[in-house]
Order: structure tokens, then sequence, then C-alpha cells
């Protein structure tokens, strides 16, 4: 018996690796989220329980305690259980308490690496995340709690890579100001990367939020350096 936990990509199958659709292909479960793409469940086979246990701020998410029990539950009884994440299943996934819980029955845990929005997102719009003169560096944060984040040291990076920052983005743009960014600091946003629906947006910290007035922006990543000048 052991549980899988997948990286689905940032997109649909084309996003997948090879191991991944492997693996989908023989389940016999699959607990996937809110932003898995659905053409990839259809590659699961027929017979096999497909079950949202989907996250997305401000809206109905299934707890992390029920997430458990049911990973727990399955795994007693299957032997290929899939724990379906978007992007890589350990950036910013809650892969942590999972692990834990499955430490505690007789289960053996493989992970499967996936393809991250954090560097398919920026290349997808033409943004290479290093360059010699621009970006010899790049940070990732979670944009959830602005408030408890050191901008003065972030400020100071060469590209600053952030995820699940829609609703705070104006926030962001005003805290990066405040430590030392220009109001003319490029900024790229890209919506929903790798899919047919991808949009993206080049502005500054100024004017970003005037471009993007009234938009629904997750999921989207976020990337803010000189690297983002060249659009």
């Amino acid at each position: 018996m052991t549980v899988y936990f997948i990286g689905a990509g940032i997109g649909g199958i084309d996003y997948l690796t090879v191991k991944g659709h492997r693996l989908i292909t023989q389940a016999q479960v699959i607990l996937y989220d809110a932003l898995v793409d659905s053409t990839i469940l259809k590659i699961a086979p027929e017979k096999c329980l497909k079950i949202s246990v989907g996250k997305r701020g401000g809206k109905v998410s299934t707890p992390q305690t029920s997430i458990n029990q049911l990973l727990v539950h399955y795994a007693q009884q299957y032997n290929i259980v899939i724990r379906l994440k978007s992007g890589d299943p350990a950036i910013f996934g809650r892969i942590n308490p999972e692990l834990a819980v499955l430490k505690t029955v007789n289960t053996s845990v493989e992970l499967v690496p996936g393809i991250s929005s954090v560097l398919a997102a920026p290349l997808l719009a033409g943004i290479p995340l290093t360059e010699k003169e621009n970006s010899q560096n790049f940070t990732v944060i979670s944009g959830h709690n602005p408030d408890s984040i050191d901008w003065a040291t972030l400020s100071k990076v060469d590209t600053l890579i952030i995820l699940m920052g829609a609703r705070n983005l104006d926030k962001i743009c005003q805290f990066l100001i405040k430590n030392g960014r220009s109001k003319n600091f490029p900024i790229a946003i890209i919506k929903n990367a790798g899919r047919e629906n991808q949009q993206v947006w080049y502005g500054t910290l100024n004017n970003i939020m005037a471009q993007t007035a009234n938009i629904f922006l997750s999921p989207c990543v976020i990337v803010i350096g000189n690297i983002c000048n060249n659009f």
C-alpha cells in the first residue's frame, strides 16, 4: 500500500511528468486539490475514486483534519492512493501534516515532483528568472500574510516571486516602495500559467493596480524585478 504525493504541474496533461502520468493511470483513489486541471483526472481508470479536497482562499475549503482522515482511511484499503497537488507537491503544498498522519499507519509514501509555477509561469511569460546583468538571484515567498514579512530585506532581492499574493497585491507594492524600491520598479503578473486562458500584465509598482483593477487575479504568480523590464 502506497500513497503517492504527485505534483500535477501548472496546467493540463502536457505538464505532467512521465512518472506522474503513469501512476495516475493506475490509481485506485485520487484526492485532488482545487487547482488541478480536470483533464488530468480523465486519464485515471474508470473505477478510480476521485475526491475533491480543494482549498481556495475566500471559498469553501476542505479542512486539513478531514483530508488527513481521508488519507488514512483510503491508505489502509487500497494499494495505489494518489494525493494530487497542483504545481509541485512540496512548494506551499501544506504537505507536512499529511505526511505526518500517514506515518502513524502501516503505509509507504512516495513523493513525485511536479513542475512548479514558480519556475514555469515566468518562463511562459517570456521572463527568464536568472540573467547575468539583471537577475543574479531570486527569492520565492507566499503572499498570504504580507504584514509578517521582512520587506526591508526582500526589497534588496534582484527578483522576487510571490505565490498566493493576488488579494494583497496593493499591500505588497506599497511595502516594497516604503522599503526603498522605486515606484517605477518593474512587475509582471501571470494568471492561469500554462492554461489556454493564461493572461499576463506588465507594469510598475505604481501602476499595476490600475492595470488590474476589477480583475480577479487568482491564481497568479507575481514577478518583481528588472528582469521584467524587457516588456
